[in-house]
């Protein structure tokens, strides 16, 4: 029995293997995996053999084949979409990133030290260059009306007001590189004449 389940065996083979590759091919397109499906299925149809004897061979090699393929393309599936769910949370990780770092502004960030920087320089400046100041940027007077309520031509309120913003300029030298066009907008009229 066993030397007449060899030459079946060889028989189905050399009869069978050109046309269960090109089976299993119309389904699986992977050229390496095409041939261990069929030759997982043949070495399964030689053990079925083995043990029983087979009346049609043909049919039970396609139920293998079709078996073993369908195992591969359900495991393939179950990898791509393993693989598709990672590319998603890594697009939306990606995407927070951008959003994170687009949201970023270094002018909310550092308003705090902006502002404890002003204070600090104007409260080291001179009394009357700090009071001429505080007229001009913050009540927001005129240089002939700041010249008319402290008795200085308005030269001289110029130039104590250049000497601040000079001051000003000089202590957030190391902010100004970092701060976005709008925070600079905000304080141009601080820091410029």
């Amino acid at each position: 029995m066993k030397e007449d389940a060899h030459s079946k065996f060889k028989a189905a083979y050399d009869l069978h293997y050109k046309r269960s590759y090109n089976f299993v091919k119309s389904y699986v397109f992977d050229d390496e995996a095409c041939k261990d499906i069929v030759a997982s299925s043949f070495t399964s149809l030689w053990s079925f053999m083995q043990e029983k004897e087979v009346e049609n061979v043909a049919a039970l090699l396609l139920t293998i084949l079709r078996n073993n393929s369908l195992n591969y393309l359900r495991h393939e599936a179950v990898k791509r979409s393993a693989m598709d769910t990672m590319t998603e949370l890594r697009h939306y990780e990606l995407s927070l990133r951008i959003t994170s770092l687009e949201a970023c502004d270094p002018s909310e960030i550092f308003t705090g030290d902006i502002q404890r920087i002003i204070d600090d320089t104007l409260r080291s400046l001179p009394q009357q260059t700090r009071r001429i100041f505080v007229m001009s940027r913050y009540d927001g007077l005129s240089y002939s009306k700041i010249a008319q309520l402290t008795h200085l031509s308005e030269k001289a309120v110029e130039y104590h007001i250049n000497k601040a913003l000079k001051s000003l300029r000089l202590s957030l030298r190391d902010y100004l590189p970092m701060l976005g066009p709008a925070a600079i907008g905000q304080l141009s009229w601080f820091i410029h004449p």
